[in-house]
């Protein structure tokens, strides 16, 4: 028989779906990895002017994620026992911090400070917004956190088209103005803040004995677990050579300049973010080991064909592998939730995190491996990695949607 999930949060309006809430935290997600997205589109203006090789173009990306990926499991374990409504805006602020001191940095490990503390204020925002997003979901979960999360695909395409348009043209030091966007995003932070302390005073979160469904056993959830890390591995590994390299790839073997390069990123990215919206109200309707399942595997003749294609079905192969595959996450994300009820904080932290350091691990690895052997070899060797999607068959089969 089906296992029932409790939610740990119900909102104040019962079982209904707070949209508004929902589009404020989508549109702060827009804005918090916009910021984000601007430190690897402006990778080829600091290589340049850095004089630095694809290794320490990685280790940037390695500072900024690890950073983010190692705090977000504790970040969210704490919060989930001692929920903090204000975080989300002082984590903006030490993001801010960060983007200041990248407009200024003259030295590597300047720009590696300036990554890591970016990284550190992202490692507050997925925990406790995937929280407020399950809290105003109304029991769409699925959907909820589509939205909430297609906001960070969304800014994540908007920041190359800002460096492309801004930075390119004025510099480093013009990426001091663009510190707007954080200042934006801790305003409407502060009025999420609001909102969350009070639903928190109007009923707090009762205490979950078990930690995980009932009617499945403690190995079942503890593999089922391991199947969705190994899936977001395989996911983020890859999606690193495009969201770091695929600039340089295009410029390499085509000849593209920088502003076009960064506008097929903006395309690819914007892709992404389609996907990530359809993933989730997907994995609602028709079930979330679907989706996770035709997500990674439906991906591979895709990601098998890129590096034998020109420049206009590069453009489409990559198009259509971020549409397939950012499907994936808010199902993965969603699914073990359920696996875990009331370890909301917990999950998101464990799989944001997760992501994240295996995105910087990636793109740390791939780029010495750029430097070793070709931008086009990281492309033919990591084309296999969503081969790993055949696990998602091992994941059980019947869990509430």
């Amino acid at each position: 028989m089906d296992a029932q999930v409790e939610a740990p949060y119900r909102s104040d309006t019962g079982e209904t779906t707070i949209f508004a809430m929902l589009a404020a935290l989508s549109f702060a997600h827009v804005l918090n990895d916009t910021v984000q997205s601007l430190l690897p589109a402006i990778y080829p203006i600091i290589k340049a002017s850095f004089a630095l090789d694809f290794g320490q173009i990685g280790l940037i990306t390695l500072a900024f994620q690890l950073t983010a990926s190692l705090l977000q499991p504790f970040v969210g374990l704490y919060t989930d026992r001692h929920p903090k409504p204000y975080s989300l805006a002082a984590g903006m602020g030490v993001t801010l911090c960060g983007l200041l001191l990248l407009s200024v940095a003259d030295h590597f490990m300047l720009l590696m400070a300036a990554a890591s503390l970016i990284g550190v204020g992202s490692s507050v925002f997925p925990p406790e917004a995937s929280r407020v997003a399950r809290m105003a979901s109304g029991g769409q979960h699925g959907l909820a956190q589509s939205m909430f999360q297609v906001g960070g695909s969304l800014g994540a395409a908007t920041g190359p088209l800002l460096a492309a348009f801004i930075v390119v043209p004025h510099g480093q030091k013009s990426i001091a103005f663009l510190a707007l966007v954080p200042l934006l995003a801790m305003g409407l932070l502060l009025t999420i803040g609001h909102w969350y302390a009070r639903q928190l005073a109007a009923k707090r979160p009762r205490p979950h004995g078990k930690l995980h469904l009932e009617g499945l056993g403690r190995r079942q959830v503890v593999v089922a677990i391991l199947i969705l890390l190994a899936l977001v591995f395989s996911k983020f590994f890859y999606l690193a050579s495009l969201s770091s390299y695929y600039t340089f790839y295009l410029i390499q073997r085509f000849g593209v300049s920088v502003p076009h390069a960064q506008v097929f990123l903006f395309l690819f990215l914007g892709a992404s973010a389609l996907g990530t919206f359809l993933g989730g109200p997907l994995g609602d309707r028709i079930g979330r080991r679907y989706v996770i399942f035709g997500s990674i595997l439906g991906v591979l003749p895709f990601t098998l064909a890129l590096p034998y294609a020109n420049l206009f079905f590069t453009a489409v192969l990559t198009v259509t592998i971020g549409l397939i595959l950012s499907s994936a996450f808010a199902a993965i994300l969603v699914y073990a939730q359920e696996l875990l009820p009331g370890r909301v904080g917990t999950v998101s932290g464990l799989f944001f995190g997760f992501a994240f350091g295996m995105g910087g691990l990636g793109a740390a690895l791939l780029g010495m491996l750029a430097d070793k052997t070709s931008i086009a070899f990281v492309y033919h060797l990591t084309a296999f990695l969503q081969a790993i999607g055949l696990l998602a068959y091992f994941l059980p089969k019947r869990l509430p949607q």
